[in-house]
């Protein structure tokens, strides 16, 4: 693997960019006289939780009562459960109104947890892929569910991986949050693919693919379904997107052949990511097209949505804090230009 130095490949200093991310609207300093190496960012590996463990086999009756699960005879193999501590309720009505000039409603949703594997001690990039593709097939089955219910906008697929990107319990696992009202990240991010298409008919996100696979130099992986990429504006080191090399909104319209190779992809950046950064606690999330069949909704909102948007995944590894600066301007600060952390990726050996 290539060391990268502490101003980049080349010894001259360089100077920082302010780089706009188009997608998200929002502006990130690239500063590469703050370089740092990949073993900067690696900490000691967390310990392993030790104490009694809800999602291992054995404890099915320390969850909520069960609402899904793919089983290999007596033996579950993927299991999803209402969270006992939900962010939000799925019983009741939303019952919006006004409080002079704020607004209101209940606390209507849900909350669930995909527990990816009965083994308390693998973590995702541990599952072979036919299991990775069972958890993606869940993930597809609940989420498809959720979107039944009218009065969930938007419904959410992420993980947090390690204590210091929110776990609360070691045993690897997914979350779906349904959502009454579109989040604001995600209606930014639907109005800019929205307002790219008014203006050229053409989807943003595609531009961005096409660009980056004639440049190669953000390209980590690609195979002839899917593209793995340090973003332009990463915010964070390492932080990596996966996205489908085809156009497609939703990815409930992926197939179980383009599924094994998501598997694939999957695995492969997270071993990357692992290998490279020592196991680093990290953030996953599922950037995907809303509810449409939510109401209500504004007239002709969703109209060009099949054509204008494209989902994608984010992988962010938790090694650097945000602090002042970055919540007072709501700008970012990232260490490791997306170029040499695509380079750095591409190189590790498996």
């Amino acid at each position: 693997m290539k060391s990268i130095g502490p101003r980049g490949p080349s010894t001259e200093a360089s100077m920082s960019d302010l780089r706009h991310d188009p997608i998200q609207r929002r502006w990130v300093i690239i500063a590469t006289e703050r370089g740092r190496r990949p073993h900067d960012f690696r900490s000691p590996a967390e310990a392993r939780q030790t104490h009694f463990c809800p999602f291992c086999p054995g404890h099915e009756e320390a969850t909520p009562p069960e609402i899904a699960r793919i089983s290999e005879g007596r033996n579950w193999k993927v299991r999803v459960v209402p969270n006992k501590f939900p962010a939000l309720r799925i019983e009741g009505g939303l019952d919006r109104q006004g409080v002079g000039i704020f607004d209101k409603m209940n606390g209507i949703g849900a909350h669930e947890v995909v527990i990816e594997t009965p083994d308390h001690n693998a973590n995702l990039s541990d599952l072979p892929v036919d299991h990775l593709i069972l958890v993606l097939k869940m993930c597809q089955e609940r989420l498809r569910d959720l979107n039944r219910d009218g009065r969930f906008r938007y419904c959410l697929l992420f993980k947090n991986h390690g204590e210091a990107a929110g776990a609360s319990i070691d045993h690897t696992h997914m979350q779906i949050i349904a959502t009454p009202v579109t989040p604001r990240t995600v209606a930014i991010e639907l109005d800019s693919c929205r307002d790219h298409f008014r203006l050229k008919e053409r989807c943003l996100i595609c531009d961005i693919l096409t660009q980056e696979m004639e440049q190669k130099i953000r390209i980590v992986r690609a195979n002839e379904r899917f593209v793995v990429f340090a973003p332009y504006a990463s915010r964070f080191p390492f932080e990596t997107s996966i996205a489908p090399r085809f156009h497609q909104h939703d990815f409930l319209l992926t197939t179980e052949e383009d599924l094994r190779l998501l598997a694939v992809t999957l695995k492969d950046t997270l071993m990357r990511l692992n290998r490279s950064l020592l196991n680093p606690p990290y953030n996953f999330i599922l950037h995907n097209a809303p509810n449409t069949g939510a109401g209500p909704l504004r007239p002709g909102y969703w109209q060009t949505l099949p054509f204008d948007y494209h989902w994608h995944i984010e992988i962010i590894p938790r090694v650097t804090k945000m602090a002042g600066f970055e919540w007072g301007t709501g700008f970012y600060i990232n260490p490791t230009p997306p170029e040499e952390a695509a380079e750095y990726l591409r190189e590790v050996e498996l």
